[in-house]
């Protein structure tokens, strides 16, 4: 079976909504429906907008005697990229959009249908589209190098045309499509304007003129005549039937990014550029292209992505969230020109009769066109006549030619438009533009468009605390902590939310300390119990999908006990009437209280292990509900709560303190390269061997967790380094059951996606009928408890989105909310990944090493015993989340004999001991990872020194035995680090 692309999991916080609709970022594409007066817009936060304009855009109807107000009318969270494109289709009563997360999608709001629908796909971001005014198809270009035509009746994909650059297969992109009769034209960064048949995906030929990027293209009705824009500042004009650039347009002096024209021969286009000039040109009517009028009508305070017009107005897009609207300007053949220009203008010999626009039956009094709005249309137009025509009117300095001498003049005015303030402004909202994770990688700071900061928590996905206008950089060291968390997601902002992303191989990575938590509801954890950042808010973020499983999984397993109790009857004379179920005390944790809440399946609720000092000499856990009958084996839900309970609290036995040489002894010892006899695995309850040399109590929390696979004498006062005897390394138990558990799953071929992961537990019932016809089946869904993952509350509008890897980026393959994912149960089975599968049903994350950080213990100033080995090696390593308490307690353990019988009044190890990093008193509850980042500050291993506070004596020396033993050791020990060299 062919393995699926990596796949990650999103989610996307809801953002607070000041007003009713609009864009949160910058819109990137406008459409106009004339006949109903709707404009839609698509913007960079994914959004497609439908607005009211109140307008008549026939030209039939005189203007309003007061100003139109435009209103939101509706609105689909269309992407979760980018829109770079929209077009009207289906004469207007569709939509389509294409977008950075690979899509081409379909709405159609006429029908009242909310959501948008994919039609296609691409292997790289899509950036723009084209469609025939007539036709049931549209065309999508984007940066895979790749053309697709797609039917809008729902039969997918009809062409697909291969653009590869000529040079440099790169550039093939297409950023610019345009669509006419019989003729299709491609644009991009190879600079070539390429027409291609429509029918059949044929190159048709190529145009070359053009410098650099080629960004919008416009086609005539007849399909004749091309028009294009590009970054090197020029528009040409081109002729098919020619085959060669008919007219260069100059006007511009910035990179031309949008053209526009509702005219079917091209005789009147608007044009906008990256200074954000707006400039409307009329050749209607002239033989040369040169006797046309070109105007400036606005300019905006950014770079223009779209222009559209339509009627007496022009709409324009831009980086800002808000849409402007400006008043048209008449460039007809009743323009109102200064004098000297309507005199040249109307005295043209070369001149046909100028077509009057068939809109402009009711028009306003036309005010005069400024002079200083004209612009050249091109190097070869008749503007310097015009300039010099009127030079003494208008007072404009030109080029002055007087016989064969030319008189250099001083520069041209500056070019101004007409309006300086559109007409009206479609306000937008705020969207997030700016962030940065903290050092707990559980919250995050944003900056929005209004420059308010905002602090986020990832983990229950709402706002926490807002500052108001403020500079980012300036609240950062606030409310940032000194930790040192892995990194367990990413975070993007480029559409304006806030989405966290969970890679599958780093979101388990990271962890948190229960007592941390401040919990509505308290729940009693075990000591120094880890919460797994990933595994806890997964399995919230489809709690409602594990509920559905859930009752899926009962109705699979009452099919197969039916035909167990069947079976069962006909062996009983008088089969019981039914079966007695446990009462169990799920320690005031009610289900019903929240539809995020899911017990397990069967309602067990095992008991923690209480405190991790215990490690594998934890008896047996007794279970409520009389569970716990001598010498029944624990059952698949018990083992995996122990194994959840080992892997939260795996500080000391799995990842404890050992010496930093333990794994490099043990290889290079000749016995541990033998590999031991296989043993039974022993239950929780029965004790492992003593040590021999017999010097530590099991009551001792250290006695058997640090000397399983160290190879670090356990030496304290008065005892010899002889009697330290290094231990082969033990292998978890818990690695067993999971190596086990696992294998057992791989019998039969599943599918390689979320469906998957049931398969397997589908497998295991099967398994379980064959090696016992007479059991009942129990439930193997089993996901995390609240004591493992804590109850969230989580916005019902959070978005879910299960992505997958391609050569351009991530397609969405799913998306939904935490509300939808039980009711889309088919679609994530389908389509999620089998990783998550396991984590929510099986509640097993992928085993991974855990990071440990090295370093050296010092007695300060040798005011107490050292803890150094016969050899003299103090150096240790252990788990990065290590407290430093721990520490402390493994130091108490090493200098002083513990008690035959504790005291539970006896101070704790961290109460009379201290811990210092050069020269800094270290917290109890900072971790190992923290101290290394913010303490210790360097890459070697980290140099520690405990001393007593006073609170307790502790005797340095007790004996003169012990005084000759610490002389024997300080003279076959290596050279130690002295105390105060890491200050």
């Amino acid at each position: 079976m062919a393995k699926k692309a990596r796949q990650r999991i999103s989610y996307v916080l809801e953002l607070d909504h000041s007003s009713s609709g609009g864009h949160r970022l910058g819109v990137n594409g406008l459409a106009v429906d004339r006949d109903n007066a709707i404009l839609y817009s698509g913007g960079r936060d994914g959004v497609v907008c439908a607005w009211d304009l109140d307008l008549d855009l026939s030209g039939l109807s005189a203007p309003p005697s007061k100003p139109a107000s435009t209103t939101f009318r509706a609105s689909t969270q269309a992407h979760t990229h980018w829109i770079n494109d929209i077009a009207l289709v289906s004469h207007n009563t569709a939509l389509v959009s294409a977008s950075s997360d690979l899509t081409v999608k379909l709405w159609r709001p006429s029908t009242g249908d909310n959501e948008a629908h994919t039609i296609g796909q691409h292997a790289d971001y899509v950036k723009c589209l084209a469609t025939p005014s007539a036709g049931d198809w549209v065309a999508s270009g984007g940066l895979d190098r790749k053309i697709y035509l797609w039917d809008l009746n729902g039969k997918g994909q009809s062409l697909e045309i291969d653009v590869k650059g000529e040079e440099i297969a790169e550039k093939g992109s297409v950023y610019a499509l345009g669509v006419g009769r019989n003729i299709l034209a491609s644009g991009g960064p190879e600079s070539i304007v390429r027409l291609w048949d429509p029918k059949t995906g044929q190159r048709v030929t190529k145009f070359v003129g053009h410098t650099s990027n080629i960004r919008s293209i416009l086609v005539n009705e007849a399909g004749d005549t091309i028009m294009t824009s590009s970054s090197d500042q020029t528009i040409k004009v081109w002729s098919v039937t020619a085959g060669r650039c008919m007219y260069t347009f100059t006007m511009h002096n910035d990179s031309v990014w949008s053209l526009f024209s509702d005219d079917p021969d091209l005789g009147v286009f608007y044009s906008s550029d990256r200074s954000g000039f707006i400039v409307k040109t009329d050749t209607r009517g002239t033989v040369e292209m040169d006797e046309g009028l070109s105007v400036a009508v606005a300019q905006e305070h950014d770079g223009i992505n779209k222009v559209v017009a339509c009627g007496n107005y022009i709409w324009t897009a831009t980086a800002s969230s808000s849409i402007n609207r400006w008043t048209g300007v008449d460039t007809g053949p009743n323009a109102q020109l200064p004098e000297p220009f309507n005199r040249l203008r109307s005295g043209s010999t070369t001149s046909k009769p100028r077509q009057v626009s068939a809109i402009s039956t009711h028009e306003s009094p036309k005010s005069e066109i400024p002079a200083h709005s004209i612009l050249k249309m091109s190097h070869t137009s008749s503007f310097l006549s015009y300039r010099e025509a009127s030079e003494s009117t208008l007072a404009l300095p030109s080029l002055i030619k007087k016989n064969s001498e030319v008189v250099l003049e001083p520069v041209l005015a500056q070019i101004e438009p007409i309006h300086h303030l559109p007409e009206e402004t479609i306000e937008g909202q705020n969207g997030l533009v700016k962030h940065k994770l903290l050092n707990d990688r559980r919250r995050v700071l944003t900056l929005d468009t209004a420059g308010d900061v905002l602090l986020w928590d990832l983990i229950r996905c709402e706002v926490i605390q807002r500052f108001g206008k403020r500079h980012l950089e300036d609240v950062e060291p606030e409310v940032n902590t000194r930790e040192a968390v892995l990194s367990w997601c990413s975070i993007d902002t480029s559409s304006g939310n806030l989405t966290v992303v969970l890679e599958p191989h780093n979101c388990f990575d990271a962890e948190m300390y229960a007592d941390e938590l401040k919990l509505e509801e308290p729940i009693e954890f075990r000591e120094d119990q880890r919460i797994n950042l990933g595994r806890w808010i997964l399995r919230y973020l489809f709690a409602r999908l594990i509920d559905e499983e859930i009752r899926r999984d009962e109705s699979y397993r009452h099919k197969l006990n039916d035909g167990v109790e069947k079976r069962l009857t006909a062996t009983r004379i008088d089969p019981p009437i039914s079966l007695p179920m446990p009462v169990i005390d799920t320690q005031g944790w009610n289900a019903a209280g929240s539809p995020a809440m899911t017990p397990k399946a069967n309602g067990y609720n095992a008991l923690a292990t209480p405190g991790l000092g215990i490690g594998v000499a934890t008896p047996a856990v007794h279970l409520p509900g009389g569970l716990d009958k001598a010498g029944t084996p624990p059952s698949s839900i018990e083992k995996r709560s122990l194994q959840a309970s080992r892997q939260s609290g795996e500080d000391y036995f799995s990842s404890g303190i050992s010496s930093a040489d333990a794994l490099y002894k043990t290889a290079t010892t000749p016995a541990a390269a033998e590999p031991p006899p296989a043993e039974a695995p022993k239950s929780p309850a029965e004790p492992k061997e003593k040590d021999k040399d017999g010097s530590k109590s099991p009551s001792t929390p250290f006695g058997k967790k640090f000397r399983m696979g160290m190879s670090f004498g356990s030496k304290k006062t008065g005892r010899s380094a002889s009697s330290n005897v290094e231990k082969p390394v033990v292998v978890e138990e818990k690695s067993e059951e999971n190596k086990s558990d696992s294998s057992s799953n791989h019998d039969k071929e599943v599918d390689d996606n979320f469906r998957g992961a049931i398969q397997k537990i589908h497998n295991d019932y099967e398994r379980q009928l064959v090696e016992n016809s007479n059991q009942l089946v129990e439930t193997k869904v089993t996901p995390s408890l609240p004591n493992e993952t804590p109850v969230l509350k989580l916005p019902p509008g959070t978005k879910v989105i299960i992505q997958e890897e391609t050569s351009g980026g991530s397609a969405d393959v799913y998306c939904g909310t935490v509300m939808t994912v039980g009711v889309d149960a088919d679609v994530i089975e389908e389509k999620g990944p089998m990783w998550l599968g396991e984590v929510l049903l099986m509640n097993t994350i992928p085993l991974k090493d855990p990071q440990k950080v090295s370093f050296v213990l010092h007695p300060w100033q040798d005011s107490l015993p050292s803890i150094a080995t016969a050899d003299g090696n103090n150096r240790l390593n252990a788990n990065r989340m290590l407290r430093v308490k721990k520490i402390l307690a493994y130091v108490a353990e090493r200098i002083e004999t513990p008690p035959e019988e504790p005291d539970p009044k006896a101070l704790k190890p961290e109460e009379y001991l201290e811990l210092y990093c050069n020269d800094r008193l270290l917290d109890n509850t900072m971790t190992l990872a923290t101290l290394r980042a913010h303490v210790w500050k360097g890459g070697n291993d980290v140099v520690l020194y405990y001393k007593a506070n006073g609170r307790k004596e502790i005797l340095k020396e007790s004996s003169k035995g012990e005084a000759l033993a610490e002389a024997e050791t300080a003279a076959v020990s290596t050279q130690p680090v002295a105390p105060g060299t890491a200050a």
